[in-house]
């Protein structure tokens, strides 16, 4: 094991990174952060004091961290526009990568961050937290164990009723984000669907977009709210609803629903899958994992006690530092990156022609 520690530079020192990443960091014994970066210098010097350094370590522009001297990895958690322009120059750098969901903006943009990891021979990896739930590891090792037979069919979603993130800001900005809940939330059940599938290549999407609570004044409901920096006067120029339907390269298929605002019972995101032998579901509101299967000639659900994990952002984090300094095999590849993206791509394409885009 090499027992160097890992120089990393933060860069996007807002929600995400204080409220997720940041518990990676902290008493981790592999790992320094050395560098701060943000637009707003004030959120760097203050991230940086929770690390005991000061504002010496902190800097407005991610191109003067890039030119640290010794730096492994930078930890992107800007606003999705900027991902890829990041990523890009820190991996030509050669420096390793890791960033916050989504991958990038469009399919342009996420080839170039795979094309210059694979010309730099460096780590990239974008966040996949739900990867590492418990649920999700139990289901992995189920899936490869042959208990489910074949899945042929997917059904996920992340439905809000009231929890628009940032109004008016960045989030609500298609020019900035890429677009709304599809582009947001659908990174997550998207890819833990396709990863326990076995990451089929898509093929072909069907989609509809709404935006309806543009002007709606509704109180938020959700916690995921408080993510963003609203603007009373900003823009909303995204859907607040995607609805779709993916065609995968083997036979298979997956309904998606994605939505910030929409008049409903709960707040709730699951995935659910279907199998020869068996099929799983979860339920976040519930809190429970279930596996519908055959016992004994009848139809059973099996709920299986799983132990409690750390939070997947932590997990996630910590399993790239294991990749750069010690060699693990990445569980991410930039390939399933740049296929994510081109789901997205297709699904706002599909939702402006009104017709079954293929990929």
């Amino acid at each position: 094991m090499n027992s160097k520690k890992l120089k990393i530079g933060v860069i996007g020192c807002g929600g995400i990174f204080n409220g997720a990443h940041i518990y990676a960091y902290l008493d981790n014994e592999d790992v320094e952060v050395v560098a701060f970066c943000d637009i707003v210098l004030s959120k760097a010097v203050s991230t940086a004091k929770k690390f005991g350094l000061d504002e010496s370590v902190c800097y407005e522009n991610f191109e003067d961290l890039l030119n640290i001297e010794g730096l492994d990895a930078v930890d992107i958690c800007t606003p999705n526009y900027l991902h890829s322009v990041i990523a890009v120059k820190a991996l030509e750098k050669g420096i390793n990568v890791f960033c916050e969901k989504p991958d990038a903006v469009s399919v342009k943009e996420a080839q170039k961050m795979q094309d210059a990891a694979q010309k730099s021979g460096k780590v990239l990896m974008v966040m996949r937290n739900n990867r590492y739930n418990n649920y999700s590891k139990f289901l992995k090792q189920y899936i490869a164990d042959g208990k489910m037979g074949e899945i042929y069919t997917a059904r996920c979603a992340w439905r809000r009723r009231r929890g628009i993130p940032g109004k008016g800001g960045w989030f609500t900005t298609k020019e900035q984000s890429g677009g709304g809940p599809l582009i947001d939330l659908g990174v997550h059940m998207i890819d833990l669907c396709i990863w326990l599938m076995g990451n089929p290549k898509p093929v072909a999407v069907s989609a509809a977009t709404y935006s309806k609570f543009a002007n709606s004044d509704t109180q938020a409901d959700s916690e995921h709210a408080k993510f963003g920096e609203a603007k009373a006067d900003g823009t909303f120029d995204v859907e607040d609803l995607a609805m779709g339907f993916i065609r995968f390269d083997n036979g298979c298929t997956m309904q998606i629903e994605f939505s910030w605002a929409s008049n409903v019972e709960r707040e709730i995101h699951f995935i659910e899958l279907r199998g020869t032998k068996a099929g799983a579901s979860t339920d976040t509101v519930d809190k429970q994992f279930k596996i519908f299967t055959e016992e004994n000639g009848v139809t059973v659900d099996v709920i299986p006690n799983l132990p409690k994990l750390e939070g997947g952002h932590k997990l996630n984090l910590l399993h790239f530092f294991d990749v750069i300094k010690n060699g693990k095999k990445p569980d991410f590849e930039p390939i399933q990156g740049v296929n994510m993206v081109k789901i997205l791509e297709a699904a706002y394409k599909s939702a402006e022609l009104g017709e079954e885009v293929k990929i």
